[in-house]
């Protein structure tokens, strides 16, 4: 038998762990809706103006693991902002502005091929700022 405190330690690390668990899957299900939009986004505009038919071509597909590397190590998971209302900039300027100009073309074409994932990005772009981000902004704005 566990000494008293042993128990309660064990308890506590058990929900602790076990709260974590569901926190990262509720994080990764939107991790994994975030990559696909924008996998449908560069795919939508390497397509179009790169001429490719099977996968993406090696600048877009690099644009591609750059955006997903980013997604996943954002600070502000799981109550992300639209990266175009974020904050904090954590791409690179020559990445940023690639991205960009996928998101002005593909943008509008979107609707047409995964109308769920505009509705999830207006959604998101409607949503008040996670206490962190409202924290950060306000920080900044008193710099």
């Amino acid at each position: 038998m566990l000494p008293a405190y042993a128990m309660t330690t064990y308890l506590l690390i058990k929900v602790v762990y076990n709260l974590s668990g569901m926190k990262k899957s509720v994080d990764s299900k939107f991790v994994q809706q975030e990559q696909a939009t924008l996998g449908s986004m560069i795919g939508l505009y390497c397509h179009a103006k790169h001429n490719t038919h099977d996968g993406l071509c090696p600048d877009c597909q690099e644009l591609f693991d750059y955006a997903r590397e980013r997604v996943e190590r954002c600070l502000f998971l799981p109550d992300k902002p639209v990266c175009a209302r974020c904050p904090v900039h954590c791409y690179q300027g020559s990445y940023r502005e690639r991205v960009r100009e996928v998101m002005r073309f593909s943008g509008p074409r979107l609707i047409f091929k995964d109308p769920v994932a505009v509705l999830r990005h207006f959604r998101l772009i409607m949503r008040a700022d996670s206490e962190q981000v409202a924290r950060l902004r306000q920080k900044m704005a008193n710099k």
